[in-house]
């Protein structure tokens, strides 16, 4: 969570002259309700189905640049699509930086919490190995303009052998 996927993810679309779809809007355009009613109406395991189903249906487009949401690498199912479906940019961001970035973000359901730089804490630490076992490439974003990684992620996209 704040890592700038959306943000990075619409920038390196329109270099690379691409689509960019955002796996949690094409939910909420789906469902017409946005992720905190979800979590509400469904729980947590519930919006997890529906954003299985999603990037499932989206890792099978052609030429699409893709943003998930941060959990989103915790189901198997989920890490097997993204990494069948194409390149996959692991955008890391320090707590510190998440912390900054969601502050006065509402919608963001996990982090409703007393303390919500020990919530990131928590999560960075079960999902970073598991963001990292499927990470073509790994770009930290800390105190880096959005342009500054999209040129970094394009360069060494180049850089990669064919698959």
């Amino acid at each position: 969570m704040g890592a700038g996927k959306s943000t990075i993810g619409r920038l390196l679309a329109k270099e690379l002259r691409l689509p960019f779809k955002d796996s949690d809007k094409e939910i909420e355009l789906r469902t017409g309700a946005n992720i905190p009613w979800i979590f509400d109406k469904e729980g947590e395991p519930g919006f997890r189905d529906r954003e299985q189903a999603m990037i499932a249906e989206l890792c099978a487009c052609d030429g699409v640049v893709l943003a998930t949401g941060g959990g989103a690498v915790m189901r198997e199912a989920n890490r097997r699509a993204l990494h069948a479906g194409g390149r996959v940019v692991y955008l890391h961001a320090s707590v510190e930086q998440q912390v900054g970035r969601t502050s006065r973000d509402r919608n963001r359901p996990l982090l409703r919490t007393a303390d919500p730089a020990k919530t990131l804490r928590d999560l960075l630490a079960i999902r970073d190995p598991l963001y990292r076992e499927i990470a073509d490439l790994v770009v930290e974003t800390d105190e880096r303009p959005p342009r500054m990684v999209v040129l970094d992620i394009l360069e060494r996209l180049q850089q990669l052998p064919p698959r």
